[in-house]
C-alpha cells in the first residue's frame, strides 16, 4: 500500500472486500460500492440473472452507460480513467483472495 493509503472493507451483496485505498478518497469508494450494491441488487432481484459474476458485469455495464450517457462535458476524463484503474487494481487485489474460493 502507498503511505496514504489505508485498509477499507467493503460490503457488496453481502461479501466482505478489503481495499487499499486514499484516505482522501475513502468517503467516495464506499459511496461507489454501495452504489453498486444497490444496483447489483437490482438486478438480482428481478431474477433474470443468474450468479454473482453476470450480475456484477451487468451492472457495470448499466453504470458504465449511464456515466457515458450522463456525464456533463467538463469531465475529466483522464482524471476519472486514474480513478477507476486505481480502484479496478484495489479490486483485482482485493478479489486475488477471493478467488481461490470459487
Amino acid at each position: 500500500m502507498a503511505r496514504d493509503s489505508k485498509a477499507l472493507d467493503i460490503y457488496i451483496m453481502g461479501r466482505e472486500y478489503r481495499l487499499a485505498c486514499e484516505e482522501a478518497e475513502q468517503e467516495a469508494l464506499i459511496q461507489a460500492s454501495q452504489y453498486l450494491d444497490l444496483k447489483m441488487r437490482e438486478i438480482r432481484e428481478q431474477g433474470k440473472v443468474i450468479g454473482i459474476e453476470r450480475i456484477a458485469v451487468m451492472a457495470a455495464l448499466n453504470m458504465a452507460f449511464e456515466f457515458l450517457h450522463k456525464a456533463p462535458p467538463t469531465v475529466d476524463t483522464h482524471e476519472v480513467q486514474r480513478r477507476m484503474e486505481t480502484m479496478e487494481a484495489a479490486l483485482d487485489e482485493a478479489l486475488k483472495a477471493q478467488s481461490v474460493l470459487f
